[in-house]
């Protein structure tokens, strides 16, 4: 294939199969070590916009369809496809504009929940960007957005104001809820479905929380079952600005256990005082089941750089991952039991189990406002992890027998933490029955080609 005229029109770095560094431009930036073979024909990682329009367009031209990598950190690599142009936006990693007054800014995608929370905190401002922080705010948003503070900020996406896109025909648009409204309602949730490149967010902000406050209790792992029922139970009565996880985990070295697990409790609430953030956190030190804790931090305050270093070190970088986001209205007692005997035996100690607790009402989402659709009482599954080829074997089936044990408790999944490769399936359940239905009317009607991939097509390694 010549890719001559297409190295000439773009200022990024162009590679077909036969360059050199071809497999460095395409493996290089991805989070999950465990690659799979699947290749396409040309890596476009582009210096701005318009290298966008003139891949789409050259992609068009020559018959080959389209796939969008934002920062690689989707765990089932969706980006690698099997033919085709990978368009790249690594480079496209620039905060435009922060207006204070007006609470609003313009990201290019390629900004990490840690720089996007860093810049805007400097000005007493704050965003509902996801917990991990290394994740780009590209897929992050497309997916929805598993945000901090949630219950009183909604999903990433639900800030999203507009999204300027280059779409399949190679042009230019923005996207509100005023115009091309469709292309932003597909915009708020798709996920790697999405018929469009998205290269920069409009986004609405709010005032950083003046009193961010966490807490974080340790039970033993036997008493996982009884402890997730319990905050089960005490969820809907907490304020939303409460966020409560339960993980499973390994021990840590100074606290062994028989069982060489842990069960770990936190709790971080998003308020204004320090009395307010000791009263929405204090049911957590009550009852019967906090008198059996075996370690508790008491609330203190933390701040965002502080939740990014606690979150990041629970998932580091350069290893190898299976992983399974999910949905469920299941009693959480249930789901721990349905877990417990099996993580006891995980073979990578750097796995995990995570369950989210929605606190407050909890409302579902507008399904009138984007395509994220998904809604519960409980979020999360488990993160498999481990370091070395030799134990993809065991950790994979490892992993799906967990998957497995979940599965009659899942209502649904995450489509950006969800193995919609590997389980197909996955993606029509991560919407509901008339979003899912909707994105494929919205898909057929502005991308009538199929210039861009789908959330199936060239994804059998064997093709």
């Amino acid at each position: 294939m010549d890719l001559s005229a297409l190295k000439e029109a773009c200022r990024g770095d162009v590679a077909g199969r036969t360059d050199s560094h071809f497999y460095e431009l395409l493996h290089g930036n991805l989070w999950n070590r465990l690659i799979p073979e699947r290749a396409p024909d040309v890596v476009v990682r582009v210096a701005d916009e318009e290298d966008v329009v003139a891949a789409i367009r050259f992609a068009r031209a020559n018959g080959l369809k389209v796939v969008v990598r934002g920062g690689g950190h989707n765990w089932c690599q969706p980006t690698l496809r099997n033919g085709g142009v990978l368009i790249d936006l690594t480079h496209l990693d620039r905060v435009i504009s922060i207006d204070v007054e007006a609470r609003r800014a313009v990201v290019q995608p390629i900004i990490s929940n840690r720089e996007a929370q860093r810049a805007l905190n400097a000005h007493g401002l704050a965003f509902p960007s996801g917990h991990c922080p290394q994740v780009k705010l590209s897929g992050y948003l497309l997916g929805g957005g598993m945000s901090w503070n949630q219950g009183i900020w909604g999903p990433g996406a639900g800030s999203v104001e507009a999204v300027e896109i280059v779409t399949a025909a190679g042009e230019r648009i923005i996207a509100s809820a005023t115009e091309n409204a469709e292309y932003f309602w597909a915009a708020r949730g798709a996920g790697s479905g999405f018929f469009g490149v998205a290269t920069r967010y409009h986004l609405r902000l709010y005032p950083l929380p003046a009193a961010i406050h966490g807490t974080s209790i340790s039970y033993a792992y036997e008493d996982a079952a009884e402890v997730a029922a319990w905050l089960g139970e005490i969820a809907p009565k907490l304020a939303p600005c409460v966020e409560l996880s339960l993980f499973l985990l390994a021990a840590p070295a100074d606290r062994p256990t028989s069982s060489g697990k842990i069960c770990l409790v936190t709790a971080t609430a998003f308020v204004e005082t320090g009395e307010q953030a000791l009263a929405e956190l204090r049911p957590l030190a009550e009852g019967p089941i906090f008198a059996r804790n075996v370690g508790h931090t008491p609330p203190a305050p933390v701040t965002f750089e502080e939740l990014f270093d606690a979150s990041g070190a629970l998932w580091p970088e350069g290893l190898r991952n299976r992983v399974e986001a999910t949905f469920s209205d299941a009693n959480a007692g249930d789901l721990v039991d349905a877990v417990g005997p099996h993580f006891a035996n995980a073979p990578s100690p750097l796995s995990l189990v995570l369950f989210v607790f929605f606190t407050g009402a909890n409302p579902a989402p507008d399904p009138a406002a984007g395509a994220y659709s998904m809604h519960a009482r409980i979020y999360g599954g488990p993160w498999t992890m481990w370091t070395d080829a030799a134990d993809d074997a065991v950790n994979s089936e490892w992993h799906r027998e967990l998957v497995e044990r979940l599965d009659p408790l899942v209502a649904g999944f995450y489509v950006g933490e969800s193995d919609t490769v590997g389980r197909p399936s996955n993606a029509r359940r991560a919407f509901s029955s008339e979003s899912w239905a909707r994105l494929a009317e919205l898909r057929a009607r502005h991308d009538p080609d199929g210039v861009f991939f789908d959330y199936f097509d060239g994804l059998r390694d064997d093709a």
